[in-house]
This record gives structure tokens, sequence and C-alpha cells, in this order.
């Protein structure tokens, strides 16, 4: 399965005069102050005057290193989560909000590794921190993680790609969009399909 990275390496070599700036935060950049030119986002805009494709859902659970595993166990229910150390947010809990209604558990107070950055938890649910969530597809290309509470703890996100209606005439921005939302779709199916 190919990684939103490498659809940036295969269109940096297909397209090596075009630059790539590459900003990871969880905001939704204003695309109407373009403050980017293409967004990849897991919620629907709602800004008028974008153009905007849903590429498909991608579910997400709870994860832990094997490691952490072995010298902790894991919860067998929800009620058990508030003995381990959750990995979650610090002062930005829209991730999180836009996951919906959550098990009482999981709060920012129950974390015991807090940071507003997806790739720092991700790293730390990666050396065995703690619990955290992961996207299912992620997950699966690092066999040391295994999932907690699967049957208990799930959700879906949206994947969007959007940008301002102006940038269509845009080729360097067309080419981004129509590439980030063909390989992302194919990406998702490839998840749903289990490969």
């Amino acid at each position: 399965m190919r990684s939103p990275a490498a659809m940036l390496a295969s269109f940096r070599d297909s397209h090596p005069a075009i630059a790539i700036e590459l900003a990871l935060n969880n905001r939704n950049e204003d695309l109407l102050r373009r403050d980017a030119d293409v967004a990849v986002r897991m919620v629907r805009p709602r800004q008028k005057s974008l153009v905007a494709r849903c590429i498909g859902k991608t579910g997400i659970g709870l994860y832990a290193h094997r490691d952490y595993a072995e010298k902790f166990g894991l919860p067998k229910e929800i009620a058990e989560l508030g003995k381990h150390c959750l990995i979650g947010y610090d002062r930005d809990d829209r991730p999180l909000r836009s996951l919906g209604a959550l098990p009482a558990p999981l709060t920012r107070e129950l974390a015991g590794f807090r940071s507003d950055s997806d790739p720092a938890q991700f790293a730390a649910l990666r050396a065995g921190v703690g619990i955290g969530g992961c996207q299912h597809n992620i997950a699966h290309r690092y066999p040391e993680l295994v999932g907690v509470l699967a049957k208990t703890i799930r959700f879906e996100l949206e994947i969007w790609v959007a940008m301002h209606e102006d940038m269509r005439s845009t080729s360097r921005v067309r080419l981004l969009f129509d590439h980030l939302a063909a390989g992302l779709s194919a990406y998702v199916r490839k998840a749903r399909a289990g490969g």
C-alpha cells in the first residue's frame, strides 16, 4: 500500500519543477485566504468557493506496542482504560471532537502523555509509552502494534481533498489535487480490502 509520503514522492518524480511545501498540523488552513493551495482534511469542508472531493473513510482504533502490552497488560473493557497510560491531545481537542460521541474515559485528563502533534503521538505509540489512537491502515504496517478494545472502540473519519475554486485553472495546483485524490482513493480502497 502506497503511503501518503510515497504519493508526494511520485508526484515529484512526475513533476520535478513543482515545489511542494508541506504543513503538517491539525488546523484546517483557510483556503479562502490562500493559507494553502491544497488541503487534505478529515472533516467535510464547509466554506463556500471550495472544490472538495470526498476520498472515502479511514478507520481509527486504539493500539499499543507489544512491549507495553507485555509490561502492563491490556484493558478488557472501557472502564479499565483509566489504569493505563493513554496517549492523547494537550490543548487542541478538535481531532478528538471530530470523532463524535466518545466513551467517558477518553478525556484529556486521562492522558498520561499529551501532545497536539499527531507524529509525536504516533512516535510515543511506537515507543511503547501507552495506548493511543491510530488509523488502521497505518497501524497494520507495524506488526509490533496490537489492537486494543477493537470491538468496542472504533471510529471512522472521512478524508477530503480541497482547494479554492479559483485554483482549478492553476495547472500545478490542479495536478497535485488530482494526484492526491487518486492516490488517497487507492490508499483507502486498499485499506478497506485489507491489503
